[in-house]
């Protein structure tokens, strides 16, 4: 019985927060199918450590959890691709923009237009580092706080602030080189939740 409440208290507390953890975990490693294990290991993770939650933003905490377990996933992904390279053979390149994106509606020219502008925001993003495509992820999109931010990536306030302004720097270059359109669209102050939303498949 102590084991039904105490999965129950979890799941009430941590299930709500699940979209958010597959947009960390989708950035982070840039792979649908890869994205799902990661978020289900931290699952696990955090129910295995829910006892040591000592309140305070849950969110925060399990997306913590999340991206420590993203970034086990990629070491593990770096050294199977060292020891594939060294056999000769091959790897796919997993960093391309998701081809499943919503059919045309009525509109095929707006939607077509939305659509480029959806993969244009992914190109962007993942030119960048990781650290500061989290920072991005973690600030805009899930409207974190700085000191929820700071616990998250295990880094001062200060070192979050100085990757979050690099970060946007280098959105506005990336957006200048393509033209004034691009900047007109990379000058608003947040990467919209919903470009994100199409792109990750996540439902609001």
């Amino acid at each position: 019985m102590r084991d039904q409440g105490r999965q129950g208290e979890f799941e009430k507390v941590m299930l709500r927060h699940l979209d958010a953890a597959h947009n960390l975990a989708r950035w982070l490693v840039h792979d649908p199918s890869m994205a799902e294990d990661v978020v289900q290991d931290a699952y696990e993770r955090a129910f295995k450590y829910y006892a040591t939650f000592r309140g305070g933003s849950s969110r925060a905490w399990l997306l913590q959890i999340v991206r420590n377990a993203a970034y086990s996933t990629l070491n593990a992904k770096r050294q199977r691709m060292e020891v594939s390279l060294g056999d000769g053979t091959r790897t796919e390149d997993e960093d391309s923009v998701d081809a499943d994106l919503p059919d045309l509606g009525p509109d095929p020219d707006a939607t077509l237009a939305h659509r480029q502008e959806l993969a244009a925001l992914d190109d962007r993003l993942n030119a960048l580092s990781a650290e500061w495509r989290e920072s991005l992820i973690l600030r805009e999109v899930e409207a974190l706080s700085y000191k929820e931010m700071s616990r998250i990536m295990e880094v001062p306030i200060g070192t979050v602030m100085s990757r979050l302004a690099r970060a946007r720097h280098a959105l506005l270059r990336q957006a200048r080189a393509e033209g004034p359109q691009g900047v007109v669209h990379t000058k608003r102050r947040r990467v919209e939740a919903a470009d994100v939303s199409a792109l990750t498949g996540r439902r609001e």
